[in-house]
C-alpha cells in the first residue's frame, strides 16, 4: 500500500468540499453524504465555515482507495484565504483542480493551475456539476485549455448535460495522443508508424501525468455521483505516490498551527523522511547559516528585540522540543500513534514555539510564498466593555494560524492593525472574534500596505558614549538600494572576531525589525545594509564588586542604538513610497466599454491592451490595490452584471506624484532622537 497526500482546489463554489465528502462516501469512509447548505460536512468543522457555507481553514481527512492511501486535504476557494492554500502547496503529491462545468473557468482557478505548475504539482481536472442546468462540456473543455493549460487530455465525455441522468462516458479521445506525443519521442514515431497500442498510451499518460506535463480532465457531479469513479481510477493511476526514507533523518515540514482544548499548540505536519516518535527531542525553526568574514547568515527576528528561540549554535536560530503526543491521519479520522513515518501527515504535540512553515528535524529548502502578500492594512477597534488585552491575546492566537495577518500594536494608542487580503476576510476576523472569544469589534477604514525603498546611499555612526550617545555600543551603517525583491542583506565591513558575535546578532535583528518602519512607516523590504563601525566596552567591574551594566557592553545596548543609526542612514539615503498595484482582466460587452472607460480614470485603473471578441471584449491592465473593491462592486451595474474580473497583486509602484502616503508608527520613533530614548526609557522601567 502507498501513501498519496492530495489537495482539492477550486474557485469558491466549484464543488470543492461536496467532491470530498462524495469521495469519502465513495471509499466508506462516511455512511451519508454531508451537504455544505446543510453545514454537515466533514472538512467544513468550524461553527463559522458551516453557518457561511465556505471554507475557510484547511482540513485533512485520510481514506483508502484500494491499495492507495489517500491524506487528502480540503482548501478554501475564496482569494481572501489564498494564504491557507499556500501553506498546504508545499505537502503535496497531486492534486485535484475543480472547475464547475456552469460557470467555467474562474479568475481563481487560474492563480491555483499557474502556481501548481509553477511548482510542478502533477493535477488532475474535475469539471463539476455536470447535472446542473448551463453545464457544458466542449465550451468548459476549450476555456480549460485556451485559459489553463493546453496539454490537457480529456478521459471522456459527457452525456445529458443539465439534467439528473448526466453521466461520464470514460474513454480517451483521438487527441489524447496528440498531446501525448509532444512529450514522448517513442510515442511520436510510432504515432506516425501508426503501431500505437493502448498499453502504450495508458502508461505515457500516467508518466507524463506524474511529471505534471499533461493533465487529464475528467467531467461528473459530486452531487449525484457521475465520474467521480473515473475521478478515483486517475488518482490511483496517474498520481504518484509519496517518497522518502523512513530510515533517514528525521525531516518535516509544519503546514497548519492550531489550538487544542486546553489552549496547547497544535502543529500539523507532512513528514518528508525519517520517523519521529513520541517522546522525541527535536530541532524546529529555520536554520540561518553563517556566511564569510563578511556576511551574516538569516534571522528570524520577532518582537522587539530579537527572538526568544534562538539559542544553542549562533548559526542555527532553531528551537527544540520534545513530542508529547502524535496523531497520524488514517481510515476518515487521525488517530493517537507512538510514531509518524516518512510520507505521512501527523499531528504533533508538545512544540509550544512551532510556527506555519518551522521545518521539524534536518533542515530543508525554506518554506517560500507562492501568491502575493496582503496588501491592505485595517485597525482592529473594539466596542466598548471590550478588554483590549483579551483582544491583543486573541488575534495573537489567530495570528498563529495564519501569519499573513502580520499584526502591528500601536502601544501609545492602543491600537493593533491587521494585514487583509480582501473585505470577507475583515467580516471572517469579526465574526471568529466573536463566537470563539467572545469579544465584539468593528473595522476602521481599509487601507492600502504600501512600502519604501532607498533612494541613494546613506550611511551614519554612534560611537560608543560620545556625543551624546547613552549606550555602550559603536554602531555603523550603510544603507544602499536593492533590486526589487531581492531582500534585506546584512553584511560587514568589520571584522567578525572584532568584538562578540552576540552583539553582531543584536544588530542584525535589530535592523531587520527596524526596517518594518521606514521614514514614511512603510516597511524597506529590498535595500543592502551594511555595519560599517563597531566597538564595545569589554566585561568589567569595580574592585571587589561583581558584573556591573554601566561599564560593560551588553546586547541592550546594541539593540537600542541601532534604529537610531539606521533611520538617520535611512533619512540620508532618501527613500520613495511605492503603492501595490493589481494587474486585471476584465471581459465585458463592446458596448459597455464606453462606460467602463471614465470609472477607470477615476479609480486610476490603467488599460494596457485590449482585445475584441466578437460582441465582447477583454481588456488587461493595473489599478492600484486600494480602488480594486470599488471596482469589483462597480462592474457588475456597468456591464449589465456580464462583466467578469480577474484580478491579483502584480508590482509596486512610486505613488503618483504630489502625495506621499504616510503610516502611523508603532514603534518606539527613532525619527525623533529626544522621544525614542524617553520611549525606550519608559518601556525598560516598565
Amino acid at each position: 500500500m502507498h501513501l498519496l497526500n492530495l489537495g482539492i482546489l477550486a474557485h469558491v463554489d466549484a464543488g470543492k468540499t461536496s467532491l470530498t465528502e462524495r469521495l469519502l462516501h465513495s471509499a466508506g469512509v462516511i455512511d451519508e453524504i454531508g451537504s455544505v447548505d446543510a453545514g454537515n460536512t466533514q472538512t467544513d468543522s468550524l461553527a463559522l465555515e458551516r453557518r457561511r457555507g465556505i471554507t475557510i481553514k484547511s482540513a485533512v481527512v485520510s481514506f483508502a482507495l484500494d491499495d492507495v492511501t489517500v491524506n487528502l486535504i480540503d482548501t478554501p476557494g475564496h482569494p481572501d484565504f489564498i494564504a491557507e492554500v499556500e501553506r498546504v502547496l508545499g505537502v503535496l503529491d497531486g492534486a485535484v483542480l475543480v472547475v464547475s462545468a456552469v460557470e467555467g473557468v474562474q479568475p481563481q482557478t487560474r492563480v491555483l493551475m499557474r502556481t501548481l505548475q509553477r511548482l510542478r504539482i502533477p493535477t488532475l481536472v474535475f469539471v463539476n456539476k455536470i447535472d446542473r442546468r448551463g453545464a457544458r462540456y466542449d465550451a468548459v473543455l476549450r476555456a480549460v485549455s485556451e485559459r489553463l493549460t493546453a496539454a490537457v487530455v480529456p478521459m471522456g465525455t459527457a452525456d445529458a448535460l443539465g439534467t439528473r441522468d448526466a453521466r461520464f462516458v470514460p474513454g480517451l479521445a483521438p487527441s489524447a495522443l496528440d498531446v501525448l506525443a509532444d512529450h514522448d519521442d517513442e510515442l511520436l514515431t510510432a504515432y506516425i508508424e501508426d503501431t500505437v497500442s493502448r498499453g502504450a498510451l495508458r502508461a505515457a499518460l500516467a508518466d507524463q501525468s506524474r511529471q505534471a506535463l499533461v493533465h487529464p480532465v475528467y467531467f461528473g457531479s459530486a452531487v449525484t455521483g457521475a465520474g467521480v469513479e473515473a475521478l478515483i481510477d486517475g488518482i490511483k493511476e496517474l498520481l504518484p505516490a509519496a517518497d522518502g526514507d523512513a530510515e533517514e533523518p528525521v525531516s518535516g515540514t509544519v503546514f497548519k498551527v492550531e489550538r487544542g482544548p486546553a489552549g496547547e499548540k497544535v502543529a500539523y505536519a507532512r513528514m518528508f523522511s525519517g520517523t519521529l516518535r513520541t517522546r522525541d527531542r527535536i530541532r524546529f525553526g529555520a536554520a540561518g547559516e553563517m556566511g564569510g568574514a563578511g556576511e551574516l547568515g538569516d534571522s528570524r527576528a520577532q518582537g522587539e528585540f530579537g527572538d526568544s528561540r534562538a539559542q544553542g549554535d549562533p548559526g542555527d536560530s532553531r528551537a527544540e522540543g520534545r513530542i508529547t503526543a502524535i496523531s497520524v491521519f488514517e481510515q476518515g479520522t487521525d488517530m493517537r500513534g507512538d510514531a509518524v513515518a516518512a510520507g505521512r501527515i501527523a499531528k504533533l504535540w508538545g512544540l509550544a514555539d512551532i510556527r506555519i512553515g518551522d521545518t521539524i528535524g534536518e533542515p530543508r529548502k525554506s518554506y517560500g510564498h507562492f501568491f502575493a502578500p496582503p496588501t491592505l492594512e485595517t485597525i482592529v477597534a473594539p466596542s466598548d466593555g471590550v478588554d483590549r488585552r483579551a483582544l491583543h491575546r486573541a488575534l495573537t492566537r489567530l495570528a498563529e494560524q495564519d501569519p499573513l495577518i502580520d499584526l502591528r500594536h500601536d502601544e501609545v494608542r492602543q491600537e493593533t492593525f491587521v494585514s487583509l487580503y480582501g473585505e470577507v476576510q475583515k467580516e471572517v476576523i469579526q465574526a471568529t472574534l466573536a463566537d470563539d472569544f467572545g469579544l465584539d469589534v468593528t473595522f476602521r477604514e481599509t487601507t492600502p500596505l504600501c512600502i519604501e525603498r532607498p533612494v541613494g546611499s546613506g550611511g551614519a555612526v554612534e560611537f560608543n558614549k560620545k556625543d551624546g550617545n547613552p549606550f555602550l555600543a559603536t554602531v555603523g551603517l550603510r544603507v544602499e538600494p536593492a533590486p526589487a525583491g531581492s531582500g534585506v542583506e546584512f553584511r560587514l565591513e568589520v571584522e567578525l572576531g572584532s568584538m562578540p558575535y552576540a552583539f553582531f546578532k543584536a544588530v542584525e535583528d535589530t535592523v531587520r525589525e527596524t526596517l518594518g518602519q521606514g521614514l514614511h512607516g512603510w516597511q524597506v523590504p529590498d535595500c543592502r545594509v551594511t555595519m560599517t563601525h563597531s566597538g564595545y566596552s569589554p566585561r568589567q567591574s569595580h574592585a571587589h564588586q561583581g558584573f556591573d551594566k554601566s561599564m560593560s557592553s551588553t546586547g541592550y545596548d546594541f539593540r537600542g542604538v541601532t534604529p537610531l543609526v539606521l533611520i538617520e542612514a535611512l533619512r540620508r539615503a532618501g527613500t520613495q513610497v511605492y503603492e501595490p498595484l493589481h494587474r486585471f482582466r476584465i471581459e465585458a460587452p463592446t458596448d459597455t466599454l464606453a462606460a467602463l472607460l471614465p470609472v477607470f480614470a477615476r479609480l486610476r485603473a490603467v488599460p494596457q491592451t485590449t482585445e475584441t471578441r466578437g460582441a465582447s471584449c477583454v481588456l488587461e491592465g493595473s489599478v492600484p490595490a486600494a480602488h480594486v473593491h470599488e471596482l469589483e462592486q462597480q462592474l457588475p451595474g456597468l456591464t449589465r452584471g456580464e462583466g467578469e474580473l480577474e484580478g491579483a497583486f502584480d508590482h509596486y509602484a512610486p505613488a503618483p506624484r504630489g502625495t506621499r502616503p504616510q503610516r502611523r508608527r508603532t514603534d518606539l520613533n527613532p525619527l525623533n532622537r529626544k522621544e525614542y530614548l524617553l520611549n525606550l526609557t519608559r518601556r525598560v522601567g516598565a
